[in-house]
């Protein structure tokens, strides 16, 4: 297919994308209608009430009706509130608020939604998380845009954390707008078939979306075939999709031949899933829900020979015949398209063109099972049978990942024994114990922990016993001897409650995770709405209404080919045979080049190499020559010597190299390297390079670029240039190729190429052997490349105020950074790159720790590797840090790795967009001050979908980190204030007496604790160290490295509503202790260094801000050194060097742009001195040679202290005998 037939192929895929979004979208544009405040207070209901002043009526924002909000009449995890909306609506937004006036407050809550006001599923947001967070006092506003946005009937509020003080209370309101949609309901029988003309369609193009909703795990959604095996099918296997596209004479797949797509899992909960298929050509795009699968076939794919017909719902046509099983579809379609037409609409309108199959209705059809999900190993559910029955029955459905665990206990009364049925390795297995006989075990089913709802029936009477799985009689036993079966009368389902409760309940695997449903106890169907409205029954930690089961292996988070499997709570990578390791198989087992095994004590030899470490190539095989430097050979196919003959320029001669290693993998492994070279030799009798008359190629080679080349040695492209020419010692010294000389003799062109964005060679082309006598050959050697770009770079800091910085760090599912440090400081930040929230740093945070910090969104982490022996020896060490979906981990020399696990259900993007710097330090003037503002005010707008408004729309604090370093020599001075909304305060000072304070003011009625260092006067013009760590109520303060103390706060825990941070003077003046007002008043006259408040920098966001921030400065401050006295950083000299890509940004632009005004500004004084000038001409003239002899030996000087340098930094590696390391790293 040509370049022209793809561009416009990728053209009318986009627009059919765009089209297909506007359908799906509906009203999505201007969607945010308040949709609660005109519903009725019959709309509304709630697990129980506090008064009838406190019902759920009441529970309109904004408003104070009643007692101002709905608060429950117990504040458990098993309250809701809900609101009916009265059809379908499309929700875009929702807004919470506390009880009006009060201590009432939802501090975190889900939110769940459903159609018919069962089965209930929770709003998942994009990365992962379940909950969201509330409030933090009770009247102000906490919006959230819902992306993507939910369409239902009913949405239920289910808290999870409250105000302790107080109880739940909550006033909602959701926006959105009305939902249109067409639904018709198959009933596993019928089908629909539309029919269309065949001059209105592509044969290379279609374009399907709809919604589907079901119950059931298999089922066709779609079909269209031909006469010769060509055809379409969309099939629901095991909850799963399979889009399967055949083209050409080959039969049609069976149920054991490869798919060509997968997709969507669970997909039979009983809830809408969208689809979108998308056939251009050879180009197919497969969407279910968020997940998107690209493919480009090859192949005679790009035209399917189809019939003018497609079937939704089954494949109903007597005459065609298929060679997979299937079963047609019973659940609910909605807004099914096919090309822009609507199915639907056309068979209501009981179009010509539209068969309708079967029993089809125009409304979907709800179903009454409730679902219940057992959330934890304490899960149980305790339902009362009859006492005294001499029959034993129950009967259920599950679904679980979890390989053991309790499904079933039943006391057997009579016999004072017990029935356990439960899962083991995932297998059911049936156990009965009587006292003095030895228990009976029946074994049934495998692999029942796939996910999939599996069916479960047990009977026990008189001496018959027998269980059936999934349809399946697994065993009959008669193992209870002549006696009757007496039940206990209660049966525990997932698990046992404690043993205080007096149960005789036997757990021995632990409890059940997962899901139930269709629960029969003595053959009778048990109420589970009952069961939570508390009537019948007992249970703990149950979700009732909802199955709340999820595939953790979709997407894949295992790189590299790694087998994913999951258990409830998590999921697990195996790597085994993909050559990679670790919790997702991302670090390689192999090194990126052959100086990496040569520093490793490696000899010659044949090696695996990852030329990208943890990116997606693979490893290959090639050889590493360990001489004095460590030469990657890189074999090809070619590597004989070839001969040609009989060739002119219309019959030209091609051969061909095929390399061990594919063309990602030798770009990255040349890019890798500081020098590559390939040696190209051409053996010439009468045969030319080059057509002396005209300067046109005779013959040629072509590179990785896929463009001709014509020069045949040396660094740079010369064009019909060989070696012998660049030497000046051709044969013919008129030509620049020997063979150019056309002689009738054997002579050669030979040169190694070392141009590396040209190499390797992939290609030599040869015309010129045609005439009598003539001929040529050529051989070509192996790829050889030396030195590791990554591995010998390094950086010095030489003060506090050096760093480096870098483009945005991209990691948002996993990363890893290494490199080696040296110093002889005593702390110091290595890396650090900021999001909004987000943010990761690696520092030295003592002499014997180095510390990995990070925030994804669940709160900052750290971990920390601390050594028996000080880092700060001036002797070099390895950093190692990992971070990924399952653990962040770190490493320091061989110390052992320290690990943080991942939340199970927490956010997993790191989504960073400031430089990766190594940090920033200030001057502060007279009067001046940096103010960092995290809100303005509570009113935000509800259409707000920033990050940072959900995040900063109701901040508070109930554990921060703060580090700074400052030298001053003026006090009082105040060194850092944080303010709240609520006159809550946090400020670190420095006295009238210099002594350093902390003063915390957590609670607006009580006074602030107060923290006093006065062991020395800080205001001694000295580089003080400050670091200071809460969490709640109890604080841990460290000066300088040697002064450290741990206190009890008395005002509060939490700091609420936070305003704002200032460093320097205070201008807005609030309720705040008279010691802090008088520092406050003074400000600050100095130096200060590495602000960071939890992951808030301020003087980075004040002075080197890659995105407007919040920051509003004021005074003289500037960027600056704080290693000289107070009052002399303005003066000091930065050490800076940006690695920016090669575009550069605005700020990098901005130089130069102002350079160019100022000298437009003196362009009429330059023309007053041209004159001047050309009178110094010949002055000049005659001082360029001698400067051209001192510059060549000025660089000759220089690149040796750079080699100088590099040997250095060699030995003192290699002195240190680091040849167990994993050479993968980047200095910083």
């Amino acid at each position: 297919m040509g370049s022209v037939a793809r561009a416009v192929l990728k053209t009318l895929l986009l627009l059919s994308t765009q089209n297909w979004n506007r359908v799906i979208a509906g009203n999505s544009y201007d969607c945010d209608e308040p949709l609660v405040s005109a519903l009725s207070p019959a709309s509304f209901s709630s697990s129980s009430e506090l008064s009838s002043s406190h019902g759920p009526g009441f529970a309109r924002l904004n408003r104070r009706d009643g007692a101002g909000g709905w608060s429950p009449l117990v504040s458990n995890k098993y309250q809701w509130l809900q609101i009916d909306l009265g059809e379908r609506m499309e929700i875009t937004a929702v807004a919470t608020q506390g009880g009006y006036g009060s201590s009432n407050w939802v501090t975190s809550y889900l939110l769940m939604f459903s159609d018919s006001g069962r089965n209930w599923k929770q709003y998942r947001q994009e990365d992962s998380i379940w909950g969201f967070s509330g409030n933090a006092n009770a009247d102000s506003v906490v919006y959230y845009r819902l992306q993507p946005s939910i369409k239902a009937r009913f949405l239920r509020f289910i808290p999870l954390e409250w105000n302790p003080r107080g109880r739940i209370g909550m006033r909602i309101e959701v926006f959105g707008c009305a939902y249109r949609s067409e639904v018709v309901d198959l009933d596993g029988k019928s089908s629909l078939v539309y029919r269309f003309d065949q001059n209105s369609l592509s044969p290379i193009k279609d374009v399907i979306s709809l919604k589907f909703k079901t119950m059931q795990s298999d089922g066709i959604l779609l079909h269209r075939e031909g006469q010769n095996g060509d055809h379409i099918t969309l099939d629901l296997r095991k909850g799963k999709l399979f889009l399967l596209i055949n083209s050409g004479e080959t039969k049609l797949p069976s149920a054991h031949t490869l798919i060509n797509l997968t997709l969507g899992s669970l997909l039979d909960d009983q809830h809408w899933h969208s689809v979108l298929i998308q056939r251009l050509g050879r180009q197919v795009n497969f969407t279910v829900d968020e997940h998107r699968h690209r493919f480009h076939a090859q192949g005679e794919f790009s035209y399917l020979d189809l019939d003018y017909e497609i079937s939704f719902g089954g494949i109903p046509a007597p005459g065609k015949s298929v060679s997979f099983p299937h079963k047609n579809f019973h659940g609910c379609l909605e807004n099914l398209f096919y090309n822009g037409v609507d199915i639907i609409d056309l068979a209501k309108q009981q179009k010509p063109e539209i068969i309708t199959m079967g029993n089809v209705s125009f409304s979907c059809s709800q179903s009454q099972s409730v679902p219940v999900t057992f959330l934890s190993p304490r899960s149980y559910l305790a339902l009362p049978g009859f006492s005294g029955e001499d029959e034993l029955s129950a009967t259920f459905q599950f679904r679980t990942w979890n390989k053991a665990g309790l499904l079933l206990f039943s006391e057997l009364q009579l016999v004072s024994g017990g029935l356990l049925l439960f899962l083991n390795d995932g297998k059911l297995k049936l156990n009965l114990y009587q006292p003095g006989k030895l228990p009976s075990d029946i074994t049934a089913g495998v692999g029942l922990n796939d996910g999939q709802w599996h069916s479960i029936s047990l009977s026990a009477k008189r001496n018959h016993l027998s269980v059936v799985v999934d349809g399946q009689v697994a065993s009959v036993a008669s193992s209870l001897g002549s006696e009757q079966t007496y039940s206990g009368g209660t049966y525990y389902f997932g698990g046992c409650p404690d043993n205080s409760f007096g149960s005789k309940c036997k757990n021995p695997l632990g409890g059940f995770q997962g899901c139930m449903r269709l629960i029969s106890v003595s053959n009778k169907v048990v109420d589970l709405i009952s069961v939570q409205q508390g009537s019948l029954g007992n249970f703990s930690d149950l979700q009732i209404d909802s199955c709340g089961i999820t595939d953790r292996c979709l997407p894949n988070y295992c790189e590299h080919g790694g087998e994913c499997s999951q258990s409830w709570n998590t999921f697990h990578c195996n790597c085994a045979n993909t050559g990679y390791t670790g919790a997702t198989c991302h670090n390689s087992i192999y090194e990126q080049s052959c100086e990496s095994y040569k520093h490793r004590g490696n000899t010659s030899g044949f090696y695996y190499i990852d030329s990208d470490g943890s990116g997606p190539l693979e490893p290959f095989l090639l050889y590493c020559n360990m001489t004095e430097t460590a030469w990657t050979v890189i074999q090809h196919n070619g590597s004989d010597l070839t001969r040609v003959r009989n060739t002119n320029p219309e019959n030209p001669y091609a051969g061909f190299f095929e390399y061990v290693a594919s063309m990602e993998q030798l770009q990255a492994t040349i890019n890798l390297a500081d020098h590559c070279e390939q040696e190209l030799t051409y053996y010439c009798k009468k045969s030319r390079l080059a057509n002396k008359q005209d300067g046109r190629p005779l013959s040629w080679w072509v590179g990785r670029t896929n463009e001709t080349q014509t020069y045949w040695g040396g660094s740079l492209p010369d064009p019909q240039k060989c070696t012998c020419g660049l030497e000046g010692n051709c044969i013919d010294s008129q030509y620049y190729c020997n063979c150019d000389a056309d002689r009738n003799e054997w002579t050669n062109d030979t040169g190694f190429l070392s141009y590396k964005e040209h190499l390797p060679v992939r290609k030599i082309v040869v015309t010129d052997t045609g005439r009598p006598h003539s001929e040529a050959a050529y051989k070509l050697g192996p790829l050889l490349c030396r030195g590791d770009r990554s591995f010998w770079n390094s950086a010095s800091f030489n003060t506090e105020a050096s760093y480096l910085h870098f483009p945005t760090f991209h990691g948002e599912l996993s990363a890893d950074v290494s490199f080696f440090f040296k110093t002889t400081a005593s702390s110091g930040v290595f890396l650090e790159n900021l999001g909004i929230t987000d943010f990761i740093r690696i520092e030295l945070r003592s002499p014997a720790v180095v510390t990995f910090s990070f925030d994804v969104g669940n709160g900052p982490f750290e971990i920390s590797v601390q050594s028996p022996t000080h880092f700060n020896d001036n002797q070099w060490h390895h950093v190692k840090v990992e971070r990924n979906m399952k653990e962040a981990t770190i490493q320091v020399d061989q110390l052992l790795p320290k690990t943080q696990p991942a939340p199970t259900d927490g956010h997993v993007l790191l989504q960073l967009n400031s430089q990766l710097f190594v940090e920033i330090s200030a001057y502060f003037g007279s009067g001046s001050s940096v103010i960092y503002n995290f809100q303005e005010n509570y009113s935000l707008s509800k259409n707000s979908s920033s990050h940072a408004a959900s995040f900063h729309g109701d901040m508070k604090l109930s554990r921060e980190m703060i580090k700074f370093s400052f030298r001053t020599a003026r006090a009082p001075s105040l060194l850092l204030y944080v303010s709240s909304f609520y006159k809550e305060y946090l400020s670190v000072i420095i006295a009238k007496n210099g002594s350093l304070q902390i003063r915390y003011k957590l609670n607006r009625y009580q006074e602030p604790d107060v923290v006093n260092f006065d062991f020395k006067n800080m205001a001694d013009g000295q580089l003080h160290h400050v670091e200071i760590n809460r969490e709640e109520g109890v604080l841990f303060v460290e000066i300088d490295d040697n002064a450290r103390r741990q206190v009890h706060l008395s005002s509060g825990t939490e700091l609420s509503a936070i305003k704002s941070l200032v460093l320097g003077r205070i201008s807005e003046y609030t309720d705040v202790d008279q010691e802090t007002a008088l520092a406050g008043a003074q400000g600050f006259l100095g130096c200060l260094s590495a602000v960071q408040l939890s992951h808030v920098a301020p003087l980075k966001a004040a002075l080197q801000p890659s995105h407007p921030a919040p920051v509003t400065v004021s005074g003289h401050v500037t960027e600056s050194s704080c290693v000289s006295q107070a009052g002399t950083d303005a003066t000091s000299r930065e050490r800076t060097h940006s690695f920016a890509d090669h575009s550069g940004t605005r700020d990098d632009r901005e130089p130069l742009a102002n350079a160019i005004r100022s000298d437009s500004a003196v362009i009429g004084g330059l023309i007053a001195v041209v004159i001047f000038i050309l009178l110094c001409i010949a002055a000049i003239a005659v001082r360029i040679y001698q400067q051209k002899r001192l510059y060549k030996r000025n660089e000759a000087k220089r690149s040796e202290n750079v080699d100088s340098a590099e040997a250095v930094l060699k030995s003192e590696l290699n002195i240190q005998s680091a040849v167990n390391e994993n050479q993968k790293e980047y200095f910083f």
